[in-house]
């Protein structure tokens, strides 16, 4: 009986054990402070809890405009960041931008966006975390140039270290119509897609961010980086329009029809 009852308990720790493995092994690839968990934002309506706006700074001397609460709204299920000529107290224009509070970790981000029109603009979708947040600059990005709308840069930033771009084609313009933009991070690879297409893979560990990261979705102007986004020319306010954006956990089920996720093997 005795012999029993010890094999029973045996049996119960390794059972007990191996459901505990299997808890920590997602937590393994989890990266430290991800807090964000999955979720599917329509904009039905703005949730301030969720999002916070930028308002009343700027990014730097490169930037020729000032973030403003003003330029973002939620109307009939879109998400419109404006660009416009309005002064402030250090610049003649403002612009948009909202950021996650929360940090997300490794899964699949995605956004279904039209790129506003104009030289010198900056649509941009992507995750980062830096100094601001006492942490090293990591970053992956989708960013739409005013200066060429045919196509989209794809980069990440390793501890402040980029150099990773690729210019992709967008058939039609980013900015005549909406598009779907995605990238799967993951520990040892990340993935970039437009339209559901597999446009550039990195796997080279030493190239791919592992901090968590915030997501943002941004429009904004120089006057100065001219070779990169072109030279500036305003003439009427423009807008960069988003009709949902999403992040999966890893290892969690698509979301929604349209995602990425759905369609891979």
């Amino acid at each position: 009986m005795m012999a029993k009852a010890r094999h029973l308990r045996r049996a119960c720790q390794i059972a007990t054990a191996a459901a505990v493995a299997s808890l920590l092994a997602p937590m393994a690839q989890a990266q430290q402070g991800a807090t964000g968990k999955s979720f599917v934002e329509n904009f039905d309506s703005l949730d301030r809890s969720f999002w916070y706006v930028s308002d009343g700074w700027n990014n730097g001397k490169h930037q020729n405009c000032t973030w403003s609460k003003n330029q973002v709204r939620v109307e009939n299920g879109l998400l419109q960041l404006e660009f416009a000529e309005r002064k402030t107290s250090n610049r003649n224009y403002v612009c948009g931008e909202i950021q996650t509070k929360a940090r997300f970790g490794y899964g699949t981000y995605e956004v279904r966006m039209k790129a506003a029109t104009g030289s010198g603009l900056n649509s941009a979708f992507f995750s980062y975390i830096g100094p601001t947040d006492k942490k090293p600059h990591d970053e992956i990005d989708f960013e739409v140039l005013g200066k060429n709308t045919g196509q989209v840069q794809v980069n990440q930033y390793i501890n402040g270290k980029g150099g990773n771009e690729k210019l992709v084609p967008v058939a039609g313009g980013a900015d005549q119509g909406f598009n779907d933009y995605a990238f799967i991070w993951e520990e040892n690879r990340l993935r970039y897609f437009v339209n559901g297409k597999l446009v550039q893979e990195v796997t080279d560990k030493a190239t791919i961010p592992s901090n968590a990261q915030k997501i943002f979705l941004s429009l904004w102007g120089t006057d100065t980086l001219k070779q990169w986004m072109g030279a500036f020319s305003y003439t009427q306010p423009t807008t960069m329009t988003i009709d949902r954006v999403a992040f999966t956990a890893m290892g969690e089920d698509c979301r929604f029809p349209e995602s990425v996720l759905c369609t891979l093997d």
